[in-house]
């Protein structure tokens, strides 16, 4: 099964190509939507509904798994993630690709058996998971891998939207 993970942001759209066969899993790609703090906000979110698509046509996952909003006191950088995190629901349903939401607590949960484990915890567990000798810079990108084992370990339990 590939998977398509999704770490949600309207700067950084963290995304993982992960394929889980068998209980193994294999990463294809990773990286980020990259967006421009100078840019018009529609031309953000035109660029990350753009970019993908081509993400969804080239690698056809069969699942997105995409993080939650997790509500922090900024409220207007909440509100432009939920709208960043609003195109990409769109685009996958568009694209006909079942999504999968988990919050930042079952994600870390599924990772490493620990809700409230830290990033370091994290970041370790997903490179032993993976079997990759180092993780890309940007978090976000790290974070869309958990994202993507999530789905692939809880996919019996999983609701889909």
């Amino acid at each position: 099964m590939v998977i398509l993970g999704i770490d949600p942001g309207f700067a950084i759209t963290g995304y993982s190509i992960i394929e889980y066969k068998g209980n193994h899993f294999t990463l294809i790609n990773s990286g980020a939507i990259l967006t421009k703090a100078g840019e018009s906000f529609p031309d953000r979110l035109v660029k990350i509904s753009d970019e993908l698509e081509q993400i969804i046509d080239t690698y056809k996952p069969e699942a997105i798994s995409i993080e939650e909003l997790f509500f922090n006191t900024n409220t207007t950088t909440a509100i432009n993630v939920a709208q960043a995190r609003g195109v990409i629901l769109v685009i996958a349903r568009k694209k006909q690709v079942p999504i999968y939401e988990y919050t930042p607590l079952q994600i870390k949960q599924a990772v490493t058996g620990y809700g409230r484990a830290d990033k370091v915890q994290v970041q370790k567990m997903v490179r032993s998971i993976l079997k990759v000798d180092k993780l890309p810079k940007l978090d976000d990108t790290t974070d869309s891998m958990a994202a993507a084992i999530c789905y692939a370990h809880s996919q019996k339990f999983s609701k889909c939207l």
